[in-house]
């Protein structure tokens, strides 16, 4: 059988270079790593750069949780990877990222069916697989501009500081309205506090970004700062807001929610607080929270541009391209927005890789699957296309009549894990 190249092994890159070397195919899996980007920091494949939360884990209460138990179904490498550096977040699944690379990378490096090649690609191939991601850069980058026209997003990454930099005596555990084992530590913050905090936010100086990066800001990772200057009472009803918590027996005015960045809850990630502010000014902006008054941040958070392609445009629902049918795109790049999503890409296109191969013709799951929605989403046309997380929005539509939301989204998820296991038994047994 013809061996497949895969350029890029980020989420989607590792799916599909896993899922094909799993049904023997031979993979070649390309990486400018060791080589980094601005935005990565670890030499490992699979690197989570935003954020190390994958979101709700909650199968019948939420589209993304729902996405997650599909990709077990088919067998994903990154639900694995994630089951085995799970550190506790209530009801999100978080994981600790070093560990979570360092499985994913071991599971390719060591396979026998992947031979991994570390340079970085110029050239558009005619055929494999394009999952470099929403980082693409260089040679690469201008090829697919040329060929494709590309469009762009900003995202942003959160700060992290040391667990032992905490004031304790200034935070409480907790987890919103009882839910999960006591995972979130909370920075209560009085309304006097609150109020010097956004001020301070949205005065801080933000680093620059070049002229061809000031663009859109992806909702779901829009910056604290930004977030902040559309109101003083935003972030109590966003990212700090205190419903479902109990500090001394009252409800705090805000908080703010830490999460622990890896099982040895020695670091914590500063929830909801993506941002573009200067490295210093995210030192003394979020030091005015009084339990991180004397916070030590091991890692501040940094800005970058995404880029993803106009997929109705250019790919199928099988994300091949139109008119190059051997030649195929993942992840984030096609205008799926999340980790999970960009990963159930990448497995996807593995499988329809493997039907192109085998000489047979790719079917795409149900439109009453997450993982088939989305693909589908990417192809159809759209003249206002955006990139788009896990939702229940665009599955097919279904139990209309039940009034009850838990409900019909339970149902929802019955009906979606009943027809991808249907899926995986006559497409992939």
């Amino acid at each position: 059988m013809k061996e497949v190249t895969i350029v890029g092994a980020g989420l989607a890159g590792s799916e599909a270079a896993y899922f094909l070397a799993e049904h023997g195919v031979k993979v070649v899996l390309v990486d400018m790593k060791p080589k980094l980007t601005p935005a990565h920091q670890s030499a490992k494949f699979c690197e989570l750069v935003c954020s190390n939360s994958l979101k709700s884990d909650d199968v019948y209460g939420n589209a993304c949780g729902l996405l997650k138990e599909e990709m077990r179904v088919l067998g994903s490498l990154t639900m694995a990877a994630a089951a085995e550096s799970r550190v506790p977040a209530g009801g999100a699944l978080a994981v600790d990222r070093e560990r979570f690379s360092a499985y994913v990378d071991e599971h390719l490096r060591d396979h026998p069916d992947i031979e991994v090649v570390s340079e970085e690609v110029e050239a558009l191939p005619e055929s494999g697989i394009i999952a470099t991601g929403p980082l693409t850069q260089g040679k690469l980058y201008k090829a697919i501009e040329e060929k494709f026209g590309v469009l762009h997003f900003f995202d942003a990454s959160a700060p992290v500081v040391s667990a032992e930099s905490i004031d304790m005596g200034r935070a409480f555990t907790q987890d919103r309205y009882g839910k999960g084992t006591g995972d979130y530590l909370n920075c209560p913050l009085t309304r006097e506090e609150y109020e010097g905090f956004v001020r301070a936010l949205t005065s801080a100086e933000r680093a620059v970004l070049r002229d061809f990066e000031k663009s859109d800001v992806f909702e779901g990772c829009m910056p604290v700062e930004v977030m902040a200057a559309r109101g003083m009472d935003t972030l109590r009803f966003g990212p700090f807001k205190p419903v479902g918590l109990d500090w001394e027996g009252t409800r705090p005015y805000a908080v703010l929610q830490l999460r622990k960045e890896n099982a040895e809850g020695t670091s914590y990630n500063l929830v909801g607080c993506q941002t573009n502010l200067k490295f210093g000014e995210q030192k003394r902006v979020f030091s005015m929270i009084p339990a991180l008054k004397e916070a030590e941040f091991e890692r501040y958070g940094v800005m970058h541009r995404n880029t993803y392609l106009e997929s109705p445009r250019c790919l199928n629902a099988d994300f091949s391209v139109k008119g190059s049918p051997d030649l195929f795109f993942a992840g984030q790049i096609t205008g799926v927005e999340g980790y999970v999503e960009s990963a159930a890409s990448g497995l996807l296109c593995g499988y329809h890789v493997l039907n192109r191969l085998r000489k047979k013709p790719s079917i795409v799951p149900a439109a009453t699957t997450v993982i088939g929605a989305l693909s589908r989403y990417i192809a159809a046309e759209n003249k206002d296309f955006q990139p788009m997380n896990a939702n229940y929005g665009i599955l097919e539509g279904g139990y209309e009549g039940v009034r009850d939301k838990k409900e019909r989204r339970k149902l929802l998820a019955e009906r979606a894990l009943c027809d991808i296991g249907r899926f995986k038994r006559e497409y992939l047994g």
